[in-house]
């Protein structure tokens, strides 16, 4: 099998590490071939020369953008996707309940369990998670100014944020699917493979990835401190009973506004697209290693 290992994930350009995933592979009796990448180029690159080799299985290790590069170029395929979870968050592998460790994150991929999930996608360009537009894609715009600057990555997204909401920048859309056309202003559009949890402490999960569903949620014009109150609310799952807040789910939505070039959020990575944006899911489109379901 094929492993890409993302050296921007931190772990990743550890030779230590990639000394002990060698030996955790041939401990569990699998062969595998490890390819490092130093930037996000070289992973897609990477991923795509895989897609055309005879490995069945490839394993993506570093962060939901890692998993995002690997998975677009596996999605329609019979290839595999093995999940090694070396990034901050790793979204995709906790809602696969996969473990967070890698000696048993290299046993789920030993076990050989694969399942099918759905892939979300955006004028052709997939996400495993989730897309946005408005303030995350600007947010994560001037992270990155802030990063090529010499700032650390959490010290740059707190900057970014409080200069994004400073100016606090409304999108003007039109948002149709085939039973309801929605116009309006908002400060942010988040559309989800599948239904996300968006009330109680666990907001950003997912309990299935299956559903052949998109899931949209955003807000009607709120200042910042509406935005606030509707953040405190969902902690108190009373997100729901508000009119402010306008959630949906559907299997494709198109997304209008005046501007001809918007600034689009795909797993955290920004992408200028021409509009208008055709939102989709696609059903069973991705294989992927993952525990068994306990019920099963």
């Amino acid at each position: 099998m094929h492993v890409i290992l993302n050296a921007s994930s931190g772990a990743g350009s550890d030779e230590t590490v990639q000394q002990r995933l060698t030996a955790l592979f041939e401990a569990n009796g699998l062969a595998a071939e490890l390819f490092l990448a130093r930037s996000g180029a070289e992973v897609v690159q990477l991923a795509q020369q895989a897609a055309h080799s005879n490995s069945k299985v490839v394993v993506a290790g570093g962060g939901d953008g890692t998993i995002n590069a690997v998975a677009s170029a596996l999605a329609g395929s019979e290839k595999i996707l093995g999940v090694l979870p070396m990034g901050t968050l790793n979204h995709f592998a906790k809602d696969l309940r996969i473990p967070l460790d890698l000696e048993s994150a290299v046993q789920t991929i030993s076990a050989g369990h694969s399942i099918r999930v759905d892939v979300g996608e955006v004028n052709g360009r997939i996400f495993v998670n989730n897309s946005g537009l408005g303030l995350y894609p600007s947010i994560v715009n001037q992270r990155e100014k802030r990063q090529r600057l010499g700032y650390r990555k959490w010290p740059a997204f707190f900057l970014a944020g409080l200069a994004v909401l400073r100016r606090y920048p409304f999108l003007g859309i039109r948002l149709s699917t085939d039973e309801q056309t929605i116009v309006g202003r908002t400060p942010f559009v988040f559309i989800g493979n599948n239904v996300y949890e968006m009330e109680s402490l666990n907001i950003g999960g997912r309990s299935c990835l299956n559903a052949g569903q998109l899931s949209l949620y955003m807000t009607k014009r709120v200042g910042r401190l509406g935005l606030l109150r509707l953040a405190v609310l969902a902690v108190f799952r009373r997100l729901r009973g508000t009119n402010e807040f306008i959630e949906l789910c559907t299997e494709e939505v198109w997304v209008e506004t005046k501007r001809k070039r918007l600034r689009v959020a795909t797993d955290g990575e920004i992408t200028i697209m021409t509009t208008p944006l055709h939102y989709r899911v696609r059903p069973g489109a991705l294989r992927v290693l993952a525990p068994k379901d306990p019920e099963q």
